[in-house]
Parts: C-alpha cells; structure tokens; sequence
C-alpha cells in the first residue's frame, strides 16, 4: 500500500466525519455528551493544527479553558492518528 494513497484516503475520511458532525442536527451525534463533544474537539484539533498553540485561557473562562486543556493534553500526538481517533469517535458517536 502505497502511504500517500493511505494518508489521502485517511484525509478523505477525515473531512467526511468532520462534515457528519457539523451537518448531523438531529441524529445520534446531535445528542452526543459534552464529554463527548471535547474529544472530539482536541482530536479535530490536533488533526487539523497539531500541537495547541494558543496562550491557555483566563480562570474564568471554563469552556475556553476545559478545550485548551484537552487539546493541549495530545501535545505529541501526530495530526495522522488524531485524524484516526477523531473517525473513530464519530463512528462509535453514531450508533
């Protein structure tokens, strides 16, 4: 298997999750926890940006703070298995 053609085919997925869960108002992932939702926000995260790269937010702002920690705590994590862990999410997320 050639890498590129698996990284691409990855991507395509990838972006297809990232569309379902954009797009998915009122099925499974629509009720998906905030627990949930913060997975797969510091994966999307990770895959798209790699490591957090933004000052950490003010004390008072908990959701800012709650996605900075999540997304920070997969420093060194490659974007290629971000991307995986982010399809897996929305696979298991849309049962």
């Amino acid at each position: 298997v050639n890498p590129t053609s698996s990284e691409h085919m990855s991507q395509e997925a990838f972006e297809a999750a990232a569309k379902l869960a954009t797009e998915d108002k009122t099925g499974p992932l629509s009720k998906i926890s905030n627990e949930q939702k913060l997975n797969l926000y510091k994966h999307y995260k990770q895959a798209t940006t790699g490591d957090c790269n933004t000052a950490k937010p003010g004390m008072l702002d908990f959701a800012g703070k709650a996605k900075w920690d999540a997304w920070d705590g997969l420093k060194g994590m490659s974007q290629e298995d971000a991307r995986q862990k982010y399809i897996d999410a929305i696979n298991e997320y849309n049962k």
